[in-house]
């Protein structure tokens, strides 16, 4: 049976927030009437918040983080060891392996992880552009930070061949993590020892 709504604008700003990830119409019909209890001044400053990061907000031009800048703050922190890099699956991840305070190098976000399921292969992710970062000689070591999943193995299998003629440490996270995490949802102190514990990167 349909929903039947008083107002064609509510249905319209319902099937708007139902298109949110995890957010069904039932829920999506709380939240707009919660707006629309709000005073017009809050709604419109919180509609403008959103429409201005949507046309402001940049990607970093070297790792490919969220950033207010055409060089993310971690890139271009002088205080970062330059030869160190850590790739990750999405723009969370940097900020879960942030919220460690155990990590000191700089980041590489794919932007997703290889599946063939879901119709995303490597020329969708940013994978030449970290082999351009190990070409340019100034990485050392690159620590795989995908998640252990059948995805995220193949991420780092095809990573390790495309990064195999270059003198680069490859290193994985600890196991400390189980296998079919994703890092965003694992806990800070597991998540920093696993960085800290790293082991060297084996084909299998």
């Amino acid at each position: 049976m349909l929903q039947q709504y008083p107002s064609a604008l509510l249905e319209k700003a319902v099937g708007e927030f139902s298109k949110l990830p995890g957010i069904g119409r039932r829920t999506a019909l709380r939240l707009v009437l919660f707006l629309l209890r709000q005073p017009a001044a809050d709604v419109e400053g919180f509609a403008e918040a959103v429409a201005k990061m949507r046309r402001e907000v940049k990607y970093c031009s070297v790792c490919h983080n969220i950033s207010d800048t055409d060089v993310c703050p971690i890139c271009s922190d002088s205080r970062r060891d330059r030869s160190l890099v850590c790739v990750v699956e999405n723009v969370q991840d940097v900020m879960a392996v942030e919220n460690t305070m155990q990590y000191r190098g700089l980041y590489h976000v794919l932007g997703g992880v290889i599946s063939p399921v879901d119709g995303i292969g490597p020329s969708d992710l940013q994978i030449d552009s970290l082999v351009q970062r190990v070409a340019d000689g100034e990485v050392e070591e690159v620590i795989l930070a995908l998640g252990s999943t059948m995805e995220g193995d193949t991420t780092n299998f095809y990573i390790s061949r495309k990064l195999a003629p270059f003198e680069v440490k490859l290193s994985v996270l600890a196991r400390g993590i189980s296998v079919g995490d994703e890092l965003e949802y694992t806990d800070e102190v597991t998540l920093g020892r696993s960085i800290i514990n790293r082991t060297p990167f084996a084909i299998t």
